[in-house]
């Protein structure tokens, strides 16, 4: 017996009909086809008689009644179904006001309505045979942790329980991706991939076969793989175009969630628009912003990573990323890359095996009431507000302007007087998120582009030349591993030293929000590693994060000077000075605390890579 209830509870009471005579008439009416038709035949006319607007969550109700009728009846005739169709479809033209023409079908039905006509069952047989699995060999150490999507596979039967002597730890992960060309081009996220030692692709038929990292884009979260099969057994998906989705339309996922290849969830899209962050692999990374995500309650495991999400012709709408989950299972919020990004990273990777991200150079952040006050601009006024400006980056060279003085907010000390972009393109900016999403799906690397902006607050247009996005600015610093003298043997050999720090280079800008005095260097630490000698000394990470470009960096943490009094002032110098110690070692690390000379005493570790 199917269980209805659940089904309707999220839809609520009907306006005018008794939802509970509702449910009691369903569980009966659902043995019977006939009689279910003639029970769906009186909503409709109860819906005519109403003839208000209130009546569409009726309509939502009818659908979704008769795709059970549907399913649940093995004698279900087309005759009576579709003439059950058409009267919903007269009924939603009355209620909402359209003007049908007599004799004519509607030229766009209702996607659910599509749905009720098999179009899932015929989804499914037509996309599946792209939806690829695949499995991944990664040294331990190399696993990402902050992608819950990507869990660890049970052993496999050729796999032994017990590590093998001598040999560095392995796990094995599993996502999902899809077929882009007759050439054997594979498309899946990067975290899917990344650090992997082994791929291998098993196709919808159930052929296993090696396959080659082409090009990786960790901004974007996408991959390119190649694999050897001919061109008969590979069916490329078809592309849809992301940038005309609404909240509320169809939405399918294809994929492997817990390895269970092929499965088909459906949802919709629950909204638009969302960043989301990615990063390195590691206990803590800096962080890009991916824009324009597709969120949708679509049901997204881990195994989902890098399958498709669909819209209701079968086209690819995005590749399915990540959820938010407390318990790394579905909990109706998904989210994917949208096709728009695909279209643009994926060509790029196959044909320079890398994706130039288009860079402005500017740190800074959406432009809040309390800041517009402060700046007395109009109220209302919305924007991006430049906190700081990269040297010799095209917003340097445009002249662009940083914060230049600071007022106190709700007790913190804020930023306020740089130049306020309020346009790109003559496209309107309301948020720092705006300018992420324009730039990525509107623009190239080495593209001109003109900002408006507000400066004193005189309106002015300024020319830039984008350029490829920089290596990051945080570089990870977990463990230091000190070269060993290649003729020595391994028991002479010295072992790497960890201190079980994320640092990153000190900015201007990082330098002006922690109130440092103008020219500060040093190396600021970002997070500290639990149960680390650095953890152990009572050194300090970040505890507020910084939007620079689009990327997160910590701030208000310990930076670090000097060791054992010599100067550092970015990751290298601190990777160099840390490469003269031995595990065991006590170094001592001079460094600003709050603005404040400190020096802490540590006890440097051994390197847990082997």
């Amino acid at each position: 017996m199917i269980e209805l209830v659940p089904v309707f509870v999220s839809i609520g009471g009907a306006e005018t009909l008794d939802t509970q005579m509702m449910h009691r008439q369903l569980g009966q009416l659902a043995r019977s086809s006939r009689r279910g038709e003639l029970f769906l035949l009186k909503i409709i006319k109860e819906i005519r008689m109403q003839g208000s607007k209130k009546s569409l969550s009726l309509i939502s109700f009818s659908l979704i009644f008769l795709l059970i009728l549907v399913g649940c009846s093995a004698t279900s005739q087309a005759e009576p179904v579709a003439s059950l169709l058409g009267a919903l479809d007269g009924v939603a033209d009355q209620v909402t006001g359209n003007q049908a023409v007599p004799g004519l079908a509607p030229a766009t039905p209702p996607r659910l309505i599509a749905a009720a006509n098999g179009t899932l069952a015929q989804i499914y047989q037509e996309v599946n045979p792209s939806v690829v699995h695949i499995q991944v060999v990664k040294n331990e150490t190399a696993l990402p942790f902050s992608h819950p999507e990507v869990p660890e596979a049970p052993n496999l039967p050729e796999t032994p329980d017990v590590p093998i002597p001598g040999e560095p730890p392995q796990a094995f992960g599993e996502g999902s991706g899809f077929v882009w060309d007759k050439k054997g081009h594979i498309v899946t996220n990067n975290h899917v991939i990344e650090g992997a030692e082994k791929i291998t692709v098993v196709l919808a038929d159930d052929t296993s076969v090696a396959a080659e990292l082409v090009g990786a884009d960790r901004d974007s979260d996408l991959a390119v793989l190649l694999v050897d099969v001919p061109a008969a057994q590979l069916e490329p998906v078809r592309l849809g175009d992301s940038t005309t989705l609404q909240v509320g339309e169809l939405a399918i996922a294809i994929g492997n969630p817990f390895g269970q290849e092929g499965t088909m969830t459906v949802g919709i899209i629950s909204a638009l628009g969302r960043l989301l962050p990615v990063g390195e692999s590691g206990f803590f990374a800096p962080r890009y912003n991916i824009p324009d995500i597709i969120q949708t309650d679509a049901a997204i495991n881990p195994g989902n990573s890098g399958g498709v999400l669909l819209n209701d012709r079968g086209e690819v709408i995005g590749v399915t990323t990540a959820i938010i989950s407390a318990v790394r299972a579905s909990s109706g919020i998904g989210f994917a890359v949208p096709a728009a990004i695909v279209q643009q990273v994926v060509p790029a990777l196959i044909s320079d095996g890398e994706y130039a991200h288009p860079f402005m150079g500017i740190s800074g952040g959406s432009l809040s009431a309390e800041i517009a006050e402060a700046m007395d601009l109009p109220e209302g006024q919305r924007g991006v507000l430049v906190a700081d400006v990269v040297p010799d980056s095209p917003a340097d060279q445009a002249g662009l302007l940083g914060n230049d003085d600071e007022v106190e907010i709700d007790g913190f000390p804020v930023g306020i007087g740089g130049d306020v972009i309020i346009a790109i393109e003559g496209q309107p900016l309301a948020a720092m998120d705006d300018l992420i999403a324009y730039l990525e799906s509107s623009t190239r690397a080495g593209q001109n582009v003109e900002l408006t902006l507000l400066r004193d607050g005189r309106q002015e247009n300024i020319s830039l030349k984008l350029v490829p996005r920089p290596q990051r600015p945080v570089e990870p610093l977990i463990s230091q591993e000190t070269p060993a003298d290649e003729g020595a043997d391994d028991s002479a050999k010295s072992a790497g030293v960890r201190l079980g720090v994320l640092v990153a280079s000190l900015t201007p800008g990082m330098a002006e929000a922690m109130n440092l005095p103008e020219g500060q260097e040093g190396v600021i630490i970002q997070q500290v590693e639990p149960d680390s000698p650095a953890a152990d000394a009572g050194l300090l990470g970040g505890q507020e994060p910084l939007s620079v470009e689009g990327a997160e960096v910590m701030i208000g943490g310990d930076i670090v000077t000097a060791i054992d009094g010599v100067p550092v002032t970015n990751p290298q110098e601190l990777a160099d000075a840390l490469s003269d110690y031995e595990p065991g070692d006590e170094i001592t690390i001079n460094l600003l605390r709050n603005g404040e000379g400190k020096s802490l005493e540590v006890i440097l570790g051994e390197s847990e890579a082997k």
